[in-house]
Order: structure tokens, then C-alpha cells, then sequence
């Protein structure tokens, strides 16, 4: 493990600019009083202005120095998966779990420190997700079918040449339909450890559990799925975007440079 904390690195600042990105955003187009929250009356069309950001913003970081690097997780849900699948060991998959929940708590501490009472209060409230008025039973379910579509995405993309460069934007892409549509339902998390950085400090625990629960199997359930259809064999690595620059921990890829 000690060999590999560049990639253990590069997953903790993922995640924290993720977060750092969804702090901002959001309370630009949700905070009372803003010029763009005043400016937008729909709730529909600014969740869809921050569906787009955060879409782009994961897309980013995919394609980025650190993604090309860690593979880009961000989630412990898709570490997960992939040990799940034989392409992670269980000590890089303890490492990128770590690292992403101490990115994501970092994220979202800078930004409040930031923002003050604009991030932490309601209707930003810390970007925590929480069930919509729906109730837990359609969050959970809604959590489990978005994040099944979004790892059977990703496995389906990299283990196709032709699709793998483009995987990236793929992911970004569902990011982005999620927030704008599907967040009225869960929040729109797929991910424990963004999940667990908004409820961190506010102490919002009461419904922590669905979202410990339900990315995972969504997650799970699709490399079942990925396994039973197309064999294990056909996933190609652990990374959402190879690069040829960067060396590789779970494929054992070395680069011909200087670069590791």
C-alpha cells in the first residue's frame, strides 16, 4: 500500500473537488438571495443547470490527471465492484475507500468555511442527499436502478475499445440526467462516501444507512449482470480512462516513460 498512495492521493483530491464543485454550484443557484437563484424561477431548469455542471465537472475529472492516474473512482461503491469482479486488490480497495471518504469530508469543510451559512442551511443544506417526499422505499429503489445503470454503463464502455475512450462522458452524462431529474427522488447520490462528507458535520445520520445500502447493490447487481451476460473475462481493468502515461495498479501496466 505504500507503493501506491499517488493513486490513493489522486482518488482523496477527486473526490474532495467534486465536492468542492457541488458546494459551489449548488449554493449559487439554490442559496435565498443569490443573483442566479433570484434570476431562475424554475426548480426544474436550475437543477438542470447544476445537473449540467456537476456533469461536467465529473467528466473532468475522469479525463484528468488524477482520473487518468487512480482510474477515477471517486465511490466506494465502484472500488467495490471491482473487487467484487477480481480487478482490485483488498488493500487498494481499503485505500481508495479511505481516500475518498477523507477527500469528500475535506470538499465539503473548505467549501463551508467557504460559504458559511449559505452551504449550511436549508435549502442547500451541506448538499446533503436525503429521501425526497416520496419516502425511503422509492429513494432506495431509486438509488439501487441509477447506480445499476451507471456501473452497467461503465463496465459495458471499458470493456469496449471502441466505447472506452468515451466512457467518461457517458458517466458525466447520467450524472448530469440524475441531478435534473431523479435528485427529487433521493438526492441523487450513488456514492457512500459523498453521501457520509454531507452528513459529516451537520450530523444528518437518521437515513445515512440508504445510501450505504443502495449504491452498492445497484453496483452489485450490475457486474452480476455484466458476469452472467458477458463473462468476467471481458472486463479489461479497474480504470475508467487508461492512459498510456500513467502506470497501472490494477493491470499491472507499466508506462515506457518516465512517468509512474
Amino acid at each position: 500500500m505504500r507503493t501506491h498512495w499517488p493513486e490513493y492521493a489522486s482518488e482523496f483530491l477527486l473526490l474532495g473537488l467534486f465536492m468542492i464543485s457541488a458546494g459551489l454550484v449548488t449554493t449559487a443557484l439554490e442559496a435565498p438571495g443569490w443573483p442566479l437563484r433570484e434570476a431562475i424561477a424554475s426548480p426544474l431548469a436550475r437543477r438542470a443547470l447544476i445537473g449540467a455542471a456537476m456533469g461536467l465537472t465529473a467528466v473532468a475529472l475522469v479525463y484528468s490527471p488524477l482520473g487518468k492516474r487512480s482510474g477515477a473512482h471517486m465511490n466506494p461503491a465502484l472500488t467495490l465492484t471491482y473487487l467484487r469482479l477480481g480487478k482490485v486488490a483488498r488493500r487498494d480497495a481499503l485505500g481508495y475507500a479511505g481516500a475518498q471518504i477523507a477527500g469528500g469530508i475535506c470538499g465539503v469543510a473548505l467549501v463551508a468555511a467557504l460559504l458559511g451559512s449559505h452551504f449550511e442551511s436549508p435549502p442547500v443544506g451541506w448538499v446533503a442527499t436525503l429521501p425526497g417526499a416520496a419516502g425511503r422505499g422509492v429513494a432506495f429503489a431509486a438509488e439501487v436502478a441509477i447506480s445499476f445503470v451507471l456501473m452497467t454503463t461503465a463496465l459495458v464502455c471499458t470493456s469496449s475499445p471502441r466505447l472506452a475512450p468515451y466512457t467518461g462522458m457517458f458517466c458525466g452524462s447520467l450524472v448530469a440526467l440524475y441531478i435534473t431529474f431523479e435528485a427529487p427522488l433521493s438526492g441523487m447520490s450513488m456514492n457512500p462516501a459523498r453521501s457520509l462528507a454531507s452528513a459529516f458535520f451537520p450530523g444528518f445520520w437518521h437515513d445515512l444507512w440508504l445510501y450505504f445500502a443502495a449504491p452498492p447493490l445497484g453496483m452489485l447487481l450490475a457486474a452480476e449482470v455484466i458476469r452472467s451476460a458477458r463473462g468476467e473475462s471481458r472486463v479489461r481493468c479497474a480504470k475508467l480512462q487508461h492512459s498510456d502515461r500513467y502506470r497501472c495498479i490494477f493491470c499491472g501496466f507499466e508506462p515506457r516513460g518516465s512517468e509512474s
